[in-house]
């Protein structure tokens, strides 16, 4: 294998773009889309680690929930990147880049249990929730609708997941108080 490589555009800058947005409020938004690409892939991460160690009662329905959400969050990051690179980007990448840019924490290596795992799952969704309503703010104030647009879809399926997420973590109303 050849040890020769061809930069074709260095991480971290924004070059012209077919959609003609202006590169200096590009540099904005990428850097607001990378924030949420990198905290999309640390809550997936997380999704499926739970996916992968869930056990008790409600395992299979959790499992399902998980999978489902994983499988929701790498569609989100695969949308986030291709404006990222729409827009003259380029999409971080890698778990030490991801861990950088993100404001989810990577929860750790170790299991918990079901319920210590919802309510990570709740802050993490939590805290991109916050992320891309501002960031929503931010492209719109730039003029990038289309960015706009993007994360407010990505918004409201961010919201019914914390919802869900929610209603597991909440008291059974037929228990006694």
């Amino acid at each position: 294998m050849s040890q020769q490589r061809q930069v074709l555009q260095q991480a971290g800058t924004v070059e012209g773009n077919a959609v003609r947005f202006d590169a200096e409020k590009a540099e904005q938004v990428v850097e607001a889309l990378n924030t949420d690409l990198s905290a999309t892939y640390v809550l997936y991460h997380q999704l499926r680690k739970h996916y992968w160690t869930v056990t008790g009662a409600q395992s299979a329905e959790l499992g399902r929930f998980f999978g489902d959400a994983a499988a929701e969050a790498e569609r989100h990051a695969d949308v986030l990147a291709g404006r990222v690179a729409a827009i003259g980007g380029v999409p971080v990448s890698g778990p030490a880049a991801f861990e950088r840019h993100s404001p989810v924490p990577f929860e750790g290596a170790d299991v918990y249990d079901v319920r210590a795992s919802l309510e990570s799952d709740l802050d993490a969704y939590g805290d991109l929730i916050e992320s891309v309503s501002s960031h929503i703010e931010l492209a719109e104030s730039l003029g990038d609708h289309a960015t706009g647009s993007l994360l407010r879809e990505q918004l409201v399926e961010l919201e019914s997941r914390a919802h869900a997420i929610h209603g597991f973590l909440a008291r059974d109303s037929l228990s006694p108080r």
